[in-house]
């Protein structure tokens, strides 16, 4: 009786934290774009006049309960490139406790990879690639905080645990960025996408947010 009684209020606090959530993106990514707007149609020139093609790259990713949606990037590879090295090497990822050689200090992305433009490895290196994505946030399909938003083919490969991950949008940021991202295997970093599944709270989404930056200057130094 006492679990029956509780209940109600459970429920409760569980949609006043995803309101809290919902509410939190929402200005975050309205102040975020238009804070950063002079910075956007900056990048957004300097893609299209450095290399032939679009601006943006646009590629779908998995979402909450596996739903797929329209990621937004600004390009970083060249137009009509191969991608079975990228996944020959997240494969290896998967399938090895250690980033392989060729890896970004323990990321998932390759160092010295043809396909990225001069201009596309800048932008990786200072993350200012993955901006567009706030309009992603603003449109719903994606949270501030929350896993790495992965390909079909990625997910295809993961361990059952892993599938918790889905449970909530993906995110720009996460907790494995602010855990010593350029230290953790990828099977390293999906531990932690479901750990914060697990422990996810408006007072994690906030710390997490607040060492964002910190962890990104952080892993330039090293």
């Amino acid at each position: 009786m006492t679990e029956t009684a509780q209940h109600p209020r459970d429920a409760r606090h569980g949609m006043g934290q995803a309101a809290a959530k919902r509410a939190l993106d929402l200005f975050g990514s309205l102040a975020g774009i238009i804070a950063f707007s002079p910075l956007l149609v900056l990048l957004w020139c300097l893609v299209r006049w450095t290399s032939p093609g679009p601006a943006l790259y646009q590629q779908e990713r998995l979402g909450r309960d596996r739903r797929p949606f329209t990621l937004l990037k600004f390009r970083t590879m060249y137009v009509d490139n191969d991608d079975q090295i990228h996944r020959k090497y997240v494969t290896s990822l998967l399938s090895e406790d250690e980033a392989p050689t060729g890896g970004q200090r323990g990321l998932y992305k390759l160092e010295n990879d043809p396909r990225i433009t001069a201009v596309g490895a800048w932008l990786r290196r200072f993350s200012l690639d993955e901006l567009p994505q706030l309009f992603n946030v603003l449109g719903g399909n994606m949270s501030l905080v929350g896993p790495r938003p992965v390909l079909d083919w990625e997910a295809e490969m993961f361990r059952t645990s892993d599938q918790r991950r889905f449970e909530v949008k993906p995110g720009i940021t996460g907790l494995w960025q602010v855990s010593g991202r350029s230290r953790l295997s990828y099977k390293e970093q999906l531990d932690l996408d479901v750990e914060y599944v697990c422990r996810r709270s408006f007072a994690l989404d906030l710390a997490i947010l607040a060492g964002t930056i910190p962890a990104l200057f952080r892993d330039r130094s090293v």
